[in-house]
């Protein structure tokens, strides 16, 4: 209906402004003036046309609000459209402004608190009720603030300019109490900018230290009486009771066993306690060796072993703490691989400069729904496996904490049937030259 009295309204206008210049021409015929007439009756119509046009376009720019109605006049037609533009964009900003006061709302009710930062200055955009009690932020004084200004950690610098959006940032005191500890979380929100996530872990890092000092404790207890059942298997001799040979020799495996699975607990509690470890330049051809001599004497010739060097550099890193972590790769590659498979050890530098020390072998392989947990504490893929070969199911787990505390990462390939390969990847700062 609006399109055909518009379309009406078009052609009613055509015919006025055509109707005023046929009279405009008969009245200028009649008095021999008709040329003058024609053009005195156009500059009418355009004067008129430019006057509608411009009080429609004044209106306009002063918001006026545009009445509808029905007219077959182009210009009230016009009016109409805009009338009805108008309203859709007031409604359209009423239900914007709905779903943001929502928004707002909801943000203000969550517990954790809640940031809209800027990527690149770290400027505080926005944060919600619970970011102010932890950070101790006041509104609006603290908009357009530098987030590290209120939190100051050489930690969370790093964290922050790093951009980092995989690990929350764990056990940070809290500005205003020291004895509320925090974690923070990077989200995307956009090209430009980032949400922090602050949340409340007091109650999480107690329970993680109250678990920390009991495995630390028990593991603690656990290595006297351990050390005298295996000084006591180890003075029985087979050869004197060949009846309880095989329950000796079977006492004797499960002690050392046992003694294994407190040292590595021991291990794990003593890298949990540690914010960072001291460092050295580490030779790489020294470690290289004694990885392969420790591998030959697990796989007693049973395994193809070999080593390959091409970073020609050395690490700078702790060097007990690393020999631990490529060790326990080493030898599960030995483990996990039947006789007359094959491993080898490579150290190289990639073409972004970082090192990557790399254990393959020609193993069982790993299926890839364990993949995501396989360094996960005492997590095992095989349990049958895991105990026939020795394991204690802490390895993967003292590797990946050992290579945290290097700001290193460990990948895993695997596929069954084909094998694995575990990779340890230092950024590029840690090489150091190798002295000739």
């Amino acid at each position: 209906m609006l399109k055909f009295i518009s379309s009406i309204s078009r052609h009613q206008t055509l015919r006025r402004i055509l109707l005023f210049l046929i009279v405009s021409a008969l009245i200028g015929w009649t008095t021999g003036f008709l040329l003058p007439a024609l053009l005195i009756a156009a500059l009418i119509v355009i004067i008129w046309q430019y006057w509608r046009v411009n009080h429609l376009l004044m209106r306009a720019k002063a918001n006026e609000t545009f009445d509808k109605t029905v007219s077959l006049d182009i210009y009230r037609q016009l009016e109409n459209q805009l009338a009805h533009r108008e309203l859709s964009a007031r409604q359209r900003a009423r239900r914007l402004l709905s779903l943001l006061r929502a928004y707002r709302q909801a943000g203000s009710a969550l517990h954790d608190g809640a940031l809209i930062v800027q990527r690149n200055s770290s400027q505080i955009v926005w944060f919600n009720k619970a970011a102010k009690r932890f950070l101790g932020l006041s509104y609006p004084r603290s908009l357009g603030t530098n987030l590290l200004m209120h939190i100051n950690s050489t930690r969370v610098h790093e964290w922050f300019l790093a951009g980092d959006i995989d690990e929350p940032l764990m056990d940070l005191p809290c500005p205003q109490d020291e004895n509320i500890r925090l974690s923070l979380r990077l989200l995307p929100y956009s090209n430009e900018q980032f949400m922090v996530v602050v949340r409340d872990v007091t109650k999480l890092m107690q329970l993680e230290h109250m678990r920390r000092d009991f495995v630390a404790n028990v593991s603690h207890e656990l290595r006297t009486p351990l050390t005298v059942v295996h000084g006591y298997l180890d003075m029985m001799e087979p050869e004197d009771n060949p009846e309880f040979a095989p329950m000796i020799e079977e006492m004797r495996k499960q002690s050392a066993r046992m003694a294994q699975l407190v040292e590595d607990l021991l291990t794990l509690s003593r890298l949990d306690a540690e914010d960072s470890l001291r460092e050295e330049v580490i030779p790489m051809q020294m470690m290289l060796t004694t990885l392969r001599r420790e591998a030959e004497a697990l796989s007693q010739g049973h395994h193809k072993i070999s080593i390959e060097d091409s970073a020609q550099c050395d690490i700078y890193g702790a060097h007990k703490e690393l020999h631990s972590a490529f060790s326990n790769l080493v030898s599960n590659a030995v483990r996990y691989t039947p006789y007359g498979g094959t491993i080898s050890i490579r150290f190289e530098q990639a073409a972004d400069k970082s090192l990557r020390l790399s254990v393959k072998d020609s193993g069982y392989g790993i299926p890839a729904q364990h993949l995501p947990r396989i360094t996960e504490r005492f997590y095992r893929v095989s349990t049958s496996r895991s105990r026939e070969s020795g394991g204690t199911g802490l390895g993967l787990s003292i590797a990946k904490h050992v290579l945290s505390l290097h700001q290193a990462r460990l990948e895993i390939e695997s596929e069954v049937g084909k094998g694995s390969q575990f990779t340890c990847i230092f950024s590029g700062d840690r090489a150091r030259s190798r002295p000739r």
